[in-house]
């Protein structure tokens, strides 16, 4: 065989594997357009209710539950964001399984059934938190910011007959009043800022279980550094919330909660390739790692 021959036959599986991931990708990217166009059939239900719980914070002020848009295509867009990130949601098991079709057959059995569990529970994950914020986080948000504006009547009892706005009960000497004129994407970028940040930072366990998997982290460091992940969860927490410490604490409680089930995750982790190298002969009894 000449060498040619022989370099030929090596970028065969090049090429191989060029064409099973353009494919793979196509796929992928199909699921993400058909999901993004069924969204958009329903992008109306879901833009309500991501906007419910600042609509529960307008009506408990006594307020009407509105929001403006002060340019044409402003509502549009703010429906393709949305039909854009929800195709994705809807279509990440598609995508995944792709993904998943596509590195399998370069790993060990072994390796698969260590991957698997976490490509389930990454989405599980951010769902918790995502429902988290929207459901905890974000009413108190809303209600912080909100609350320095002043409280008015229904915003149908503020427009005159020329169209101006007036408030029944404002005197000369009542000053300036600032009220609550929700823009719908600028109130929808911050729901959405929030769902992310909690699923994000949901996906704790599943980082710091892989890294343990891989033996960059273990239980004993991740428990001796412990005071310097209770400053950074803190510092995250003033980061990603509003500046009320009700919030704070809630998400401080909920990431070092997470954080302490990484580190029992973590031991289970390397129990478990303890009792492997042992049965492996690769440890004695009495050792460890």
């Amino acid at each position: 065989m000449s060498a040619e021959d022989k370099i030929q036959d090596s970028s065969a599986p090049l090429i191989e594997h060029l064409a099973e991931l353009r494919t793979r990708l196509i796929r992928a990217v199909m699921a993400f357009v058909v999901g993004m166009v069924a969204m958009f059939t329903v992008a109306e239900p879901i833009l309500e209710f991501i906007s419910q719980p600042l609509a529960e914070v307008l009506r408990a002020r006594g307020e009407d539950a509105r929001l403006i848009f002060t340019a044409p295509q402003e509502k549009f867009f703010v429906l393709i964001r949305i039909s854009i990130v929800m195709g994705f949601a809807v279509s990440f098991p598609v995508i995944a399984h792709q993904l998943w079709r596509f590195v399998a057959p370069g790993l060990y059995k072994s390796e698969q059934g260590a991957i698997l569990p976490f490509l389930i529970a990454s989405p599980v994950l951010f769902l918790i938190g995502a429902s988290f914020a929207h459901y905890i986080v974000t009413p108190l948000a809303m209600n912080f910011f909100i609350g320095f504006s002043d409280a008015i009547p229904a915003l149908a009892n503020l427009i005159a007959g020329d169209g101006t706005f007036q408030n029944p009960d404002a005197t000369p000497d009542t000053g300036i009043q600032t009220v609550f004129l929700g823009s719908i994407r600028e109130s929808l970028d911050l729901a959405l800022k929030f769902i992310f940040a909690f699923g994000l930072c949901f996906q704790l366990p599943v980082l710091l279980t892989l890294l343990g998997k891989a033996g960059l982290v273990t239980a004993a460091g991740l428990g001796a550094v412990r005071k310097w992940a209770v400053v950074g969860i803190l510092t995250l927490a003033a980061l990603v919330t509003p500046p009320d410490v009700v919030t704070q604490l809630i998400l401080f409680t909920a990431v070092y909660g997470l954080y302490e089930i990484s580190i029992l995750l973590v031991r289970l982790v390397e129990r478990s390739r303890i009792r492997r190298m042992r049965a492996e002969g690769i440890l004695d009894e009495d050792e460890e790692l």
